[in-house]
């Protein structure tokens, strides 16, 4: 029998995954980090609205897809049930929120918010076309993490291309993982090591770019490392898809979000 600080650390992780609130705390880091590369200094409203984007937009897909995710993701599935009116609440504020710090933005940014946004609600209906998913979900995060900071400034962004290209191979990495655990589109056709190997081979164009790209890109070396972990350690469990799937993204980004890395 579990001790109860054990039981307690478990709610404590179980309640930070099944909220979203780590996969929004990934998308926040990533846009930072990016941010970095692109020779910005990360702006908190921008930061924010990632955030609180990210959360809003997946709590509600967890609150709309609880039938379906009852079968791949069922510990998820019975604490979105549990707490079903409190996460419908979270998600409402957290939309609001967004949607008032990216009015700030200006005309150009409500147009990127505005088109992720669709792309979140479309979410649904745009999986159920196997080879739809990995793209429409690397477009709208390579959006929110790289074009976003880029359109707000302040200054000018240099090598854009080239951080939207290794930011895009390590988010396509983690789709297919995230695929593979799940047994859905492209990933579930291909098998575990077919998808594990597409996985890594998303990831090449990101370490090509870490190592030989310009130096700005360099503190975005441990993105695709972290991803690269993650996909050799692979397990189909429920939290490792989570935690350390969507954890990587977060680690990966992290040095470059705070600096620790020289970014600039």
């Amino acid at each position: 029998m579990a001790a109860p600080a054990q039981v307690g650390a478990l709610r404590a992780l179980d309640a930070v995954l099944f909220t979203s609130v780590w996969v929004a705390l990934a998308a926040a880091l990533l846009g930072a980090a990016s941010a970095r590369a692109l020779g910005l200094d990360p702006r908190a409203d921008l930061v924010a609205t990632a955030f609180l984007g990210t959360l809003a937009v997946y709590t509600v897909d967890r609150l709309r897809d609880v039938r379906r995710d009852r079968e791949t993701a069922p510990a998820r599935t019975r604490f979105i049930e549990a707490h079903a009116p409190w996460l419908t609440a979270t998600a409402v504020a957290a939309g609001v929120a967004a949607g008032g710090l990216g009015l700030r933005g200006g005309p150009r940014v409500v147009a990127l918010l505005a088109a992720v946004l669709a792309l979140g609600l479309l979410h649904r209906r745009l999986k159920a076309f196997w080879l739809a998913k990995p793209f429409y979900l690397t477009v709208a995060w390579t959006a929110v993490a790289v074009a976003l900071p880029a359109l707000a400034g302040p200054g000018e962004p240099r090598h854009t291309a080239a951080v939207a290209l290794l930011v895009a191979s390590c988010v396509a990495s983690n789709v297919v993982l995230s695929n593979l655990r799940d047994g859905e589109g492209g990933a579930a056709r291909l098998g575990s090591q077919g998808a594990l190997r597409v996985a890594l081979g998303l990831l090449l164009p990101a370490l090509a770019l870490g190592l030989l790209g310009p130096d700005a890109l360099r503190p975005l070396l441990p993105l695709p490392l972290a991803m690269a972990a993650a996909v050799i350690g692979f397990r189909p469990s429920e939290r490792y898809g989570l935690l350390v799937v969507d954890g990587a993204l977060a680690l990966g980004a992290l040095p470059a979000a705070l600096g620790w890395l020289g970014a600039s």
